[in-house]
């Protein structure tokens, strides 16, 4: 039995369906990623951006990366058991920001590089074509070889009026706004009133969904970013069915949107089942299951899911949260052992190193721009010591008998 109610109405879909066309169309935007995602193409921007010299950088740096088969040769490692950890490490708030994490990770000859990035730096129309953003998704995809580079899109960010105009024509829609300052327009969020609001922007009221796919579709087609980050159940649908002919455009799902418990995760599976692409797999990458969640309850989520037919979808579990994200020194790395233990796959995220250093919050996500370039270096330590704590934890899953997934640089070259 289907839906009893059509999660989106006509209106809804031919809005969505203009503002694809307004870029060009579903063709045109895959084509568009595929050429942005080059590393050649993004080194040229960088250097006509003011880039070059720190990709340069970059690349001395990842020379002196160490790599996974020397631990397993030197350890003796061998893998007899199923269940796989995807390494995944959060807060690569820029350019500079990746580059002090990946000067620190060259000199320390013992960490081995996580295969998934998440970012949560607005996406302002300076960061998205300055230059930054796709001088660090070069970083983290090009150099580095991460599988998966996660940017979000904050509803409440504040964008150029032609921006709003331009959207507002191709959408017919009117959006309730103020003006940050002039010739800017921001979304007003009246459930926090910050100009992010709902701790990164979920407050998707009315039919803001619309302000978030133009604000991905931007980023994409202008950087090659093709994985966002989707912060509440409305931008989920509209995502699923906005990509379902956008083959290279991936979400992932925040525990902050709430699957918390078995319930909430079969109304994501309802919501994927409903909006499927031709072949059957879905625009959802992977799904954070939520920090309250026992083992047991992650395992049945792995159960549903893979019963539900539908392929090519991770499940994630934060091993360590920054203070403010949640309980005081929370540590869910004995339950992720248990997850493994059964057979089950699962993405070991982090949002903190577990130490509460300075900077290891939330908040440092949203420091104005001049703030976070005065702090890179110390931003930059705090990304470099959740590597680190990411890479000790995979290394123990891998003495345990588990096989865990790094970036490309981590591997010798074939």
């Amino acid at each position: 039995m289907g839906m009893h109610y059509n999660l989106l109405n006509k209106k809804d879909m031919d809005q969505m369906d203009a503002l694809k066309e307004s870029y060009g169309g579903m063709e045109y935007i895959t084509n568009r990623i595929e050429k942005m995602r080059e590393y050649k193409k993004r080194k040229e921007v960088a250097e006509e951006k003011g880039f070059l010299e720190m990709l340069e950088q970059a690349e001395e740096y990842s020379r002196d990366f160490i790599k996974v088969e020397d631990f397993i040769e030197n350890e003796n490692i061998r893998f007899t058991k199923e269940g796989i950890a995807t390494a995944q490490v959060s807060g690569w708030q820029g350019a500079p920001v990746t580059l002090r994490a990946m000067k620190r990770i060259a000199e320390d000859k013992q960490t081995l590089v996580p295969t998934e990035f998440i970012s949560v730096m607005a996406l302002t129309e300076d960061y998205v074509l300055n230059g930054e953003l796709i001088t660090t998704l070069a970083m983290a995809e090009n150099i580095m070889g991460a599988s998966k580079f996660c940017s979000a899109n904050l509803v409440g960010t504040p964008l150029s009026n032609e921006v709003f105009a331009r959207l507002e024509k191709v959408t017919g829609e009117k959006f309730e706004t103020w003006e940050p300052e002039a010739g800017m327009r921001a979304l007003v969020l009246k459930n926090q009133g910050t100009s992010f609001g709902n701790l990164g922007g979920v407050e998707v009221a009315n039919n803001n969904h619309l302000v978030y796919l133009d604000g991905i579709t931007r980023a994409s087609v202008n950087t090659g970013g093709n994985f966002f980050l989707n912060p509440s159940w409305s931008t989920i649908v509209a995502a699923c069915y906005y990509s379902r002919d956008i083959k290279n455009l991936s979400f992932k799902i925040s525990m902050l949107l709430s699957t918390q418990n078995a319930i909430q995760f079969r109304m994501l599976l309802n919501i994927m089942k409903e909006y499927l692409r031709e072949d059957g797999t879905t625009p959802i990458y992977e799904i954070n299951i939520g920090n309250g969640v026992t083992p047991e309850i992650f395992i049945q989520c792995n159960r549903e899911l893979q019963e539900s037919g539908i392929p090519g979808v991770s499940l994630a579990a934060h091993l360590r949260i920054n203070p403010d994200l949640g309980i005081k020194d929370f540590n869910w790395t004995k339950n992720a052992h248990k997850v493994l233990d059964s057979g089950t796959d699962i993405t070991i995220k982090y949002e903190s190193d577990g130490t509460s250093r300075p900077l290891d919050t939330m908040e440092a996500y949203f420091l104005p721009k001049e703030e976070r370039l005065k702090n890179a270096e110390q931003i930059g330590d705090v990304i470099y010591y959740k590597s680190v704590r990411c890479s000790n934890d995979a290394k123990e899953i891998m003495r345990l008998g588990h096989k865990a997934r790094f970036a490309k640089i981590s591997y010798r070259r074939k």
